[in-house]
Parts: C-alpha cells; structure tokens; sequence
C-alpha cells in the first residue's frame, strides 16, 4: 500500500548504525534510512498536493534547527532502538503534526506515549536483543551520535521502496555544545 512518512533523517548515525539496521530492520532493506519518525503513517503520496506542500514548508519553518545526541540503546519486546537526548523537540514536533493533520494519528492511534526513537532492530525479541547487543558494542566503540537536524522528510513508498519525496528546512538555531 502506498503510505508516507515525516521523519527527521539522522545521516550522522548512519556509519554506526547502518551493518546493524541492515541485518535487523526489515524497514532498511527498504530504503528507509537512519531516522526518528515525527508522523507515521502519513496520507498517502497522491493526497499530498501542493497545498500540503505549502503547509508543512511554512509549518517546519517556525521550529529552529536542533543538536541532538544519541548515546543509549533502549529496548521495547520487539524493538531495539537508540533514545535522542534531547527527546522534546522531536515530541513538540510530532504533537504539532498530530495537531494539525487528526487523521494522521502518530502510528496510526497504537500508543498512548510519544517516545522519540531511531530504530535499530525490529520485528522479534531475538532480533531486538541481538541488535541491541551489537549496537551497544559499535556505540561502545564509536562514542555518541551527535547530529544537528535541520529539517524534516517526508518519505514515500509507492512501489514497495521507501525514497524521499520532499524535504523542509526548520529556522535556523543556536546549536551549543553536545
């Protein structure tokens, strides 16, 4: 089914996380790149017309660019997944989102809690545990993630791979230290 998603891509963390997203999310193998999703699942890639277009450049535009650092592998069941310090502006965004477009509900209504997450493994608890693991050992190894998001994506997947479809700068910011 063709669907979009508004992610802020973290291109920072692809050299540590891309061997482990490879061999434990699936989502990887489809295109879908190293990211923490602000509204999943999105209206799909027909619906957004130039108005939404319109929208969502000027709506990004009055959020300021932000430092972020990765340093922590979480865990849910099945997921494995690296926590963004800090977490609140991907929260402020993402309620934004909800707020402006109530029939995209954050992953479609599933959970109560908004929690900001770049995943790394995903599908079983053995693949979320494995991943967890490795992805502890290459965090160990390459120290935190730290990245300056500067926009928001809006991902399509019309043809069973996932590509970028749009981008839309934030303001710029005052990034400090990390």
């Amino acid at each position: 089914m063709a669907d979009t998603a508004l992610v802020v891509l973290v291109r920072e963390a692809e050299p540590v996380v891309s061997d482990v997203r490879a061999r434990y999310d699936p989502a990887a193998q489809l295109g879908v790149p190293a990211h923490v999703t602000l509204l999943f699942p999105f209206m799909p890639p027909a619906a957004v017309s130039a108005s939404v277009e319109g929208f969502l450049r000027s709506w990004f535009a009055e959020y300021e660019s932000f430092s972020v650092r990765f340093d922590r592998v979480c865990r849910w069941p099945q997921e494995a997944y690296l926590a963004p310090r800090p977490d609140v502006p991907f929260i402020a965004l993402t309620r934004g989102l909800a707020a402006a477009f109530p029939e995209y509900p954050p992953y479609g209504g599933r959970h109560a809690d908004i929690i900001p997450h770049l995943t790394v493994a995903q599908g079983s608890a053995a693949a979320a545990e494995r991943g967890a693991e490795e992805m502890s050992a290459a965090l160990a190894k390459a120290g935190p993630i730290q990245s300056i998001c500067r926009s928001a994506t809006l991902l399509a997947n019309s043809a069973g791979l996932w590509q970028v479809m749009r981008t839309f700068p934030f303001a710029p910011g005052n990034h400090g230290e990390f």
